[in-house]
């Protein structure tokens, strides 16, 4: 599969029509699965509107690329922070189909190890198991990014609702006592040293599912 994400700032006045325009494009692009829409209360850096297009492959997304390239240079956006990138989702099947669809954009420092990094790496994919929220996940290193910052890492789930994302996920131990360290300036090891975008958004196509197959 190949994925793009675009995080959008705009002021709230311009908001729908923007959401109106790249909801009518999504649909007429192609993509095995999309969304747009506006974020909720919660994200950090995440925009005001997540776009999220999955692809069969990468020859699909640039048949499209100029036109959605093309909207998202509307005057009235103010920033955008995203990726390119491949990957295929894991869904864990017991668990019912979530509603919330999240994704973290994160920044390893560049003088990481590569033992360090698969060690990073695997506490990511470990954490999904745990935290009984989250029905489908994907970790992902990017082709392409925009943005502030070089963005080394792009990790989705898909979660039950909001609060699987506040509470379930964001107190559970396995987030703050293992992966938590990664990130915590104040823990030696810290790797993750510029800030993330956090964003998170009600998608009940299951954009992240595409592609999946029991």
């Amino acid at each position: 599969m190949f994925n793009i994400i675009r995080l959008i700032d705009a002021p709230e006045t311009a908001r729908e029509r923007l959401q109106s325009d790249l909801q009518r494009l999504a649909r007429h692009s192609g993509a095995l699965r999309h969304v747009v829409a506006p974020t909720l209360d919660g994200s950090r850096n995440g925009g005001d509107l997540l776009l999220h297009l999955r692809f069969q492959d990468a020859a699909d997304w640039r048949a499209v690329a100029a036109d959605v390239d093309a909207a998202l240079a509307d005057p009235a956006i103010t920033r955008i922070s995203g990726a390119d990138y491949h990957g295929s989702p894991v869904v864990i099947a017991d668990r019912p189909e979530g509603l919330v669809y999240r994704t973290l954009l994160l920044c390893v420092a560049p003088d990481t190890g590569p033992d360090v990094l698969s060690h990073f790496e695997a506490d990511l994919k470990r954490l999904p198991g745990y935290v009984s929220t989250i029905s489908a996940w994907q970790l992902s290193r990017p082709d392409r990014t925009f943005g502030t910052s070089r963005w080394t890492h792009i990790f989705e789930q898909e979660f039950s609702d909001a609060d699987g994302i506040m509470g379930a996920y964001l107190m559970h131990p396995i987030h703050w006592a293992v992966v938590d360290r990664w990130f915590d300036p104040e823990c030696p090891n810290v790797i993750v040293r510029e800030r993330v975008c956090h964003s998170f958004c009600l998608d009940d196509h299951h954009a992240l599912r595409a592609g999946w197959r029991a």
